[in-house]
């Protein structure tokens, strides 16, 4: 224990720093098991999840969503005049619920009889962690401070925006560029053009979504480009500028200049919060990206500290903080020493448009790991049937990847209409080790697109 001065009340059993999904889930369940728990938190409680992340991406996804639904109906013989879309109205819904469920979380708290300190904490000693001047310590301390969008270090930058501005947008932007090749930049670039921001993407490379099987990237390439999204590969930007007219000038590294734009996002990535946090001070170990370095048990390297969440780099995922998170006060605080949270066969969704749903390795990673004679593939292509009575035909892809004579399924790979909701049920079969023997025998839902992946041949 450190020499610091800590006042006895302000000891805790547990002390969780950060008031995110995985802090929150942690604390409530180790006050479940009787510990003296306290959390600190300097913003919102909910974190990145709640207040400028999946949530409030949902709400504007599925407004979207709304929107493709619309201009598809008069395929099904539905007209409508003067059809228009009014952004305060959503926003303003959309904040009031993000603030109903700040409300939530709070009452969470004290309702699991949670000490809650409001202020920035950063570690001065070893299990120490002060708080607006006052010092705190406990047994156990966890670190739980997500992350924040990453921004480079160009000339201009300071014009575009990240995906936590996007949520603080009081109008639809006539115009957007979306600068980035992840899940977050397809996300935002697929709500802003379909609600009718003239949208564009730039791109490092050849295509998007490159750490994602390359049946999904390729296909929601070719159905962002048929919503008339324009992307741009192999392209860096340079430095961002003001034409007189006041619109955002983008400039390449390779000394292209793309057309104005009214709004322009930076969604390049995630850095953890971890560098103004003292960790230093409290002999805590990150990598070179900042991350901290955990066991599989969420241990750190100073006795009596954990981490989960974003700050540990793998599986930036709100479930995923929640579960390490609930598992790690088990462990603690409910005797049982052995439960950890299993970092592989996790599901993920991108909502985008269309969705993708994915679970396990990919085809390329499958073959890396047990070597492609071992590796059987199972593909399939087709329109949704909500589609047939349309011109517009975008196709839905899926990919089972099997290992060995008895060929388990490793990998499900979806892109299409609802598969952002079909693969949580076949998560639980991957998880449960389940082969396409397994599969075949499971009796197929006609008419569905999810009855495609217990009939593939």
């Amino acid at each position: 224990m450190s020499t610091i001065s800590v006042k006895p009340e302000n000891h805790f059993q547990y002390l969780v720093l950060g008031g995110g999904s995985g802090g929150i889930a942690s604390a409530r369940r180790a006050a479940k098991h009787g510990a003296k728990t306290a959390l600190i938190e300097v913003t919102r409680m909910g974190g990145t999840c709640v207040n400028v992340g999946c949530v409030p991406k949902k709400v504007m996804w599925n407004t979207a969503s709304v929107m493709e639904v619309l201009k598809d109906a008069p395929n099904y013989g539905f007209k409508f005049d003067n059809l228009s879309f009014d952004w305060p109205t959503i926003k303003n819904a959309r904040d009031a619920y993000i603030k109903r469920l700040n409300g939530i979380y709070q009452n969470n708290l004290d309702g699991s009889h949670i000490t809650t300190i409001h202020g920035y904490g950063a570690f001065v000693g070893e299990k120490v962690i002060q708080v607006n001047g006052e010092n705190y310590s406990a047994d156990h301390i966890l670190i739980a401070t997500g992350g924040r969008p990453n921004i480079p270090d160009v000339p201009g930058k300071e014009l575009g925006i990240t995906s936590d501005g996007f949520f603080e947008l009081e109008k639809l932007p006539a115009s957007t560029l979306v600068i980035g090749a992840g899940y977050i930049a397809v996300e935002l670039a697929g709500v802003l053009g379909n609600l009718g921001s003239k949208t564009s993407m730039v791109i490092r490379h050849d295509h998007f979504l490159r750490t994602f099987d390359d049946c999904l990237s390729s296909t929601l390439m070719e159905e962002m480009k048929s919503q008339s999204i324009d992307v741009i590969t192999n392209s860096v930007i340079k430095s961002l500028a003001k034409n007189e007219q006041g619109l955002i000038v983008a400039t390449t590294e390779d000394g292209k200049t793309l057309a104005p734009v009214e709004c322009v996002i930076w969604a390049i990535g995630r850095d953890p919060n971890t560098d103004k946090i003292g960790l230093d001070k409290a002999g805590i170990q990150v990598d070179k990206y900042g991350n901290v370095v955990t066991d599989e048990y969420q241990n750190t390297s100073a006795p009596g500290v954990y981490a989960v969440g974003d700050i540990i780099g793998k599986y930036l995922l709100t479930p995923v903080a929640i579960a390490a998170g609930r598992r790690l006060s088990e462990r603690l605080f409910n005797g049982q020493s052995h439960l950890k949270f299993e970092y592989e066969n996790i599901a993920t969704v991108i909502f985008s448009h269309p969705p993708i749903g994915t679970i396990g390795l990919t085809e390329k990673e499958a073959i890396a790991k047990y070597g492609k004679d071992q590796i059987k593939c199972y593909n399939s292509k087709f329109v949704n049937m909500y589609y047939s009575v349309m011109s517009h035909k975008p196709k839905t892809v899926m990919k089972l990847v099997t290992v060995g004579k008895e060929e388990k399924v490793v990998g499900i790979h979806i892109i299409g209409l609802g598969c952002d909701e079909i693969i949580q049920g076949f998560a639980v079969a991957v998880k449960m080790g389940c082969t396409k023997a397994d599969l075949d025998n499971t009796c197929a839902i006609h008419p569905t697109a999810g009855e495609e992946l217990v009939t593939l041949v």
